[in-house]
């Protein structure tokens, strides 16, 4: 049976350019092309084998990791990988590690938010890995709410420096990927103290570590918080905890783009740049220790944040196509009941209760996947405005990469999840790759911003306090569209829900709209706008969910709207984007309903569209996965292997497991044996 395509009959039915819709999914030929080759390359080395990582003990696991973080920067330089190439190498490396911070956040944090002084000092060090950085933010008691951490850093204007302290228990740096044991500096955020008043949080580098013997510098206890959730998985990774203890660091070690800190003596341009999730305050302190605030105004700067949750909603759509591709080979695979006259069963993927369960999170995974090309643009956009002093899309930006980060790693978390359930009991299986894919990702939803809480933080662009004033700051935006719907009780008829990607946007305009208009008319009725958002912050985040997925929907049909080359390539994404709408149109029609946009009519003739939209899938199931172009070593899932020979790998993997290296288990002569031949009470327990 080995070497068979099970699926190959399923291919054969595609009724579209698959070559062409790799492109589609990879972003472009050349995106595809260093793709195709990076993940060859890995998937072909033994030295990045990963099979065995769920039967690995911590200690061997997180050994293993730095083998491996090890062997893949030697490889890029054996190799000459470019930076492009070398992210592609650690993405398909798949594995957990301090590599993950020190290239994701650690560098684009100091590339953002330093000076060209500081990032001439620092960038060449951490791009040869002479030293190795992580993100200090999150505190044991504080995570988003990023204004109440309790680090402090006090300034001496006596000597110049800084003098970073963890005063409470729950100030300690708790989670921080890369600090238990590897890194040797972070990137840490304390609340700034001068002249004995406290200026808002910050950011600071700071050295952890001997860069001679590795141990923890003096003032610093550093370690490993201990193990997380699920085999393998993120135990890979050495989240560590740390408390300062009167650190001293030169004043130059704070991150100083974004501010001012000049000296007297020193020249007027001594810059500092401020932490990047709040407030900025462009200010000056005197040798003597005298803090100025300029008349400069308060902006909202995300710098690496923003960066990051972009990059995370780009992970979301990889995981969940991940999960889905599993899911969708192994449905099709898998036989079970409606075996007639002695006939083959029916395959899974052919039940329209797996089609109704499954298609959908293969729509959500095309969908993520275009919205996150938009979310990066953005940022780009936003960059370069910030560049020149534009602050004007920064509240869109902030808006939208917290929502949509919040949007699609919960969508994910949950899919992943459902692809487990399709798969029936195997998939509760390490080696169907599904348990360790949940438990690898299901952090997203609560790292880099809780979710719950960035989606209220979209409400500030959404819902003001007034219904006056919900449209006049920030619904104007590219991404807020549906001002003219406000008074509209426009109601489309069957055919335009059906048809026309107008129609359905509409839907989506009103909905979101007449949700935020809601939300605003309630909070109009409080005297005081803090108690009314907290009094209907259920009501808040429902709406905020309700735009974000509006610029999913919107971003998918901007997408069809481009030239799609590629023989059936815009069919297919045409019936996925319509998919993922009426999946939500049906799903939350409630909301539709009682907008008016739609009657209880046109609500169910979406469901009745969405099993005609299923049926168009299901003849490409096979291909629109295959156009993820993993490789069996990238998904790490029996059950998803390309082949599709999935019973004689579960067979063959079942005596690789460490419990069958002996017939008799040990333990036997001590507990079995006793209880078979009834020497309870004379055995030694």
């Amino acid at each position: 049976m080995e070497g068979v395509d099970h699926l190959a009959h399923e291919r054969n039915k595609s009724e579209f350019d698959v070559d062409a819709m790799k492109i589609v999914w990879a972003g472009s030929p050349h995106a595809f092309v260093v793709s195709d080759r990076i993940s060859k390359l890995v998937a072909s080395d033994p030295g990045f084998r990963k099979d065995n990582r769920s039967t690995l003990s911590r200690k061997e696991l997180f050994k293993n990791t730095l083998r491996k973080a090890a062997y893949a920067w030697k490889t890029i330089i054996d190799l000459h990988l470019s930076e492009e190439e070398a992210a592609k190498l650690r993405f398909y490396v798949d594995e957990p590690a301090f590599t993950d911070v020190h290239w994701g956040m650690f560098i684009p944090a100091i590339k953002g938010q330093g000076t060209e002084e500081q990032q001439q000092k620092w960038l060449p060090l951490a791009y040869k890995m002479q030293i190795i950085g992580c993100y200090a933010q999150t505190e044991l008691g504080h995570g988003s709410n990023v204004q109440g951490l309790e680090t402090t850093a006090t300034f001496d204007p006596q000597t110049d420096e800084f003098i970073i302290h963890s005063p409470t228990l729950t100030s300690s740096k708790w989670w921080p990927g890369g600090l238990g044991k590897v890194a040797t500096h972070a990137i840490a955020y304390a609340l700034l103290i001068v002249g004995g008043r406290e200026q808002g949080v910050h950011g600071f580098i700071v050295q952890l570590r001997s860069l001679e013997d590795h141990s923890p510098l003096p003032g610093m206890t550093v370690g490993d918080i201990g193990m997380k959730f699920g085999n393998g998985a993120y135990n890979a990774m050495d989240n560590g905890v740390l408390r300062f203890d009167h650190v001293r660091i030169p004043r130059n070690q704070m991150l100083m783009r974004c501010a001012q800190y000049t000296c007297l003596c020193m020249p007027s341009d001594a810059k500092l740049i401020l932490e990047p999730c709040i407030l900025i305050r462009v200010s000056q302190v005197t040798c003597e220790g005298k803090y100025k605030q300029s008349d400069v105004p308060r902006q909202l700067v995300y710098g690496a944040m923003l960066y990051v949750r972009q990059t995370i909603v780009a992970d979301a759509s990889c995981a969940l196509s991940r999960a889905v591709c599993i899911a969708t080979r192994y449905s099709a695979v898998r036989r079970q009941f409606g075996s007639q006259n002695g006939g083959p069963e029916t395959q899974v993927i052919d039940y329209k209760t797996q089609q109704s369960r499954l298609f959908p999170l293969l729509a959500s995974a095309y969908a993520f996947r275009f919205v996150g090309e938009w979310l990066k643009w953005l940022y780009a956009d936003v960059t370069q405005r910030l560049q020149a002093n534009d602050f004007s899309t920064l509240p869109e930006a902030h808006a939208c990469t917290a929502g949509l980060k919040s949007l699609t790693t919960t969508a994910t978390a949950d899919g992943i999840e459902e692809c487990r359930k399709l798969c029936g009991g195997h998939g509760y299986l390490c080696s169907s790759g599904l348990p360790e894919l949940f438990a690898v990702y299901v952090p997203a939803c609560t790292y880099e911003g809780e979710n719950t809480v960035l989606l209220l933080q979209v409400r500030d662009m959404s819902c003001k306090v007034s219904h006056e004033d919900c449209f006049s700051a920030g619904v104007q935006q590219e991404t807020s569209r549906y001002n003219s719907l406000y008074d509209s009780s426009r109601a489309f008829n069957a055919m335009s829900l059906r048809c026309s990607k107008s129609a359905l946007l509409e839907a989506f305009e009103a909905r979101a709209a007449r949700m935020c208009v809601a939300c605003a008319q309630n909070l109009s009725n409080f005297d005081n706008p803090e108690e009314g958002f907290a009094e209907l912050s259920a009501d808040l985040v429902e709406a905020a969910v309700a735009h974000c997925q509006l610029l999913v929907v919107s971003k998918f049909i901007e997408k069809l709207q481009q030239e799609i080359p590629g023989k059936g390539v815009k069919q297919q994404l045409e019936v996925l984007c319509n998919i993922y709408a009426l999946f939500l149109l049906h799903k939350h029609q409630g909301d539709f309903l009682s907008t008016g946009c739609i009657t209880p009519k046109h609500a169910a003739l979406a469901n009745d569209e969405l099993r005609s939209l299923y049926s168009q899938v299901r003849p490409n199931a096979i291909a629109l996965v295959d156009a993820f172009n993993y490789t069996d070593h990238y998904l790490g899932s029996i059950l998803g292997c390309y082949d599709g020979n999935v019973y004689p790998k579960l067979y063959e993997a079942a005596w690789k497991d460490p419990l069958n290296e002996s017939v008799v288990p040990d333990g036997y002569h001590q507990y079995i044996r006793p209880l078979l031949k009834q020497e309870i009470r004379t055995a030694r327990l």
